[in-house]
């Protein structure tokens, strides 16, 4: 019988949330249209847990065409007023709203950085933070990054970036890396960084 692989205690049993645990979490993100993602993503989770908007991210990619941030951006009335109708997602109207909102100022910070990834990395100097987390109770749920990184957004127009929300998109996205020393991810993602 195969050894049973220790992961980190969040992910549980749940066949979604071990696939996303192995295969995305803490792996560090550079495209900026996957970074646009998880940003959205985690502002509609606030409030929520993680394996509620999972279960919808087919339906988020669906209803705002792939997280094209150019689309979103010029979302309309109608077409607002089409996604809070949409079961496939969280219908809230200040979540759909900040996506819109997010979209607008994410294209005028690509333009003015080039690329939103070479913006965002820098709240880490572009390299992942690499903790040695050995019990989940040490993990925090903000740091002083996610805090500078909120700041920062919201000073450029940004929406349901606040530093507890940063700091689940920095873990989600690989710029820190939170996956507990005893998890077999850990040694993985620590060698990606080099």
């Amino acid at each position: 019988m195969a050894k049973e692989v220790e992961r980190c205690t969040w992910c549980g049993d749940d066949p979604l949330y071990m696939d996303y645990h192995d295969k995305e979490w803490g792996l560090p993100v550079h495209d900026d249209n996957k970074l646009f993602e998880m940003l959205i993503l985690e502002g509609a989770q606030a409030g929520l847990s993680w394996i509620t908007i999972l279960k919808r991210r087919e339906g988020y990619r669906q209803a705002f065409d792939n997280f094209d941030a150019v689309k979103i951006a010029g979302y309309n009335q109608k077409k607002i007023d089409t996604l809070l109708a949409d079961t496939g997602i969280i219908r809230n109207k200040l979540k759909v709203n900040a996506a819109v909102k997010n979209a607008k100022a994410f294209l005028k910070l690509q333009e003015e950085y080039g690329s939103f990834d070479n913006y965002i990395w820098q709240f880490v100097k572009h390299k992942p933070i690499q903790n040695s987390w050995t019990a989940s109770e040490q993990v925090p749920a903000e740091t002083t990054e996610s805090q500078a990184m909120s700041k920062a957004l919201k000073k450029l127009g940004f929406s349901f970036v606040g530093p507890t929300i940063c700091y689940a998109y920095m873990q989600a996205t690989g710029m820190v890396n939170d996956h507990l020393k005893s998890c077999y991810r850990y040694k993985e993602i620590v060698a990606l960084a080099t």
